[in-house]
């Protein structure tokens, strides 16, 4: 995929094993410079290396995306630094495996704050840069927990913020078609990556849960998102790609 001459931002890309991280190589081996922003500046920076070592440009930016003075300074240097935004890719997440009977307020707020909230906080600050471009493309991190309600990674809270991004996401393509701009989600079932504290026993027994016997690799989940922020997905827009091996099929 070239994506020669593109900008594009990635949240919660400073994880060393993550969807973020996988993602912004993927876009700087196709040519974009790539903003890497995370609340983990020394990761953000490792992330960067890589991109540098690639032969391309990248920032590190220390950014919270339930942060909106965070998240408008990001957007500010971005644009001064490489003129533009025609990427977004909101990665940044967390999870939590309470049980509804467990979760405190406090527990729920800040998964939906950071999942959901945190989607719609970044995806604005950068809308105005991509309607006065007349282009944009723009991925968001789902779930098959959003799809299903649960059984994989998280509680209630997590399933419900990410079946809130399904639908921000496509009220938001009904908004912005017509500025250039499309905006789509993908839904990762089972991925090999440490974003849940589980057991290595666990993690087997959840693996083997699904039809395909192995979770994605995040080159996998990397592959789909790239290719929605491409010229080739221009004709996409509103939609949420499955990508989870058979475990979830609508």
């Amino acid at each position: 995929m070239d994506f020669k001459g593109r900008v594009a931002i990635v949240t919660g890309a400073g994880s060393e094993e993550g969807i973020g991280r996988e993602t912004a190589l993927m876009l700087a081996r196709g040519g974009a410079s790539v903003v890497v922003a995370d609340m983990n500046l020394e990761g953000a920076r490792a992330t960067v290396k890589e991109i540098e070592a690639l032969g391309q440009k990248g920032l590190a930016i220390e950014a919270n995306v339930t942060d909106e003075a965070s998240i408008e300074a990001m957007v500010k240097k971005t644009v001064e630094t490489f003129g533009k935004i025609d990427i977004l890719v909101n990665n940044a997440g967390i999870t939590q495996p309470n049980k509804t009977i467990d979760m405190s307020l406090a527990d729920f707020n800040k998964i939906v704050n950071v999942n959901l909230v945190g989607t719609f906080i970044v995806t604005k600050a950068v809308l105005k840069d991509m309607v006065k471009n007349k282009y944009g493309r723009i991925v968001s991190l789902s779930s098959v927990s959003g799809k299903r309600g649960g059984g994989v990674y998280g509680g209630s809270h997590y399933s419900a913020a990410k079946a809130g991004i399904l639908g921000f996401s496509k009220a938001l393509a009904r908004e912005v078609m017509l500025d250039g701009i499309t905006v789509n989600s993908v839904c990762p079932g089972l991925v090999d990556t440490k974003i849940a504290k589980v057991t290595d026993e666990q993690r087997r027994a959840m693996w083997d849960s699904v039809p395909m016997k192995r979770p994605a690799s995040t080159k996998e989940i990397a592959h789909t998102i790239c290719f929605l922020a491409s010229e080739g997905a221009a004709y996409i827009t509103g939609e949420d790609i499955d990508i989870n091996g058979g475990l979830h099929m609508d």
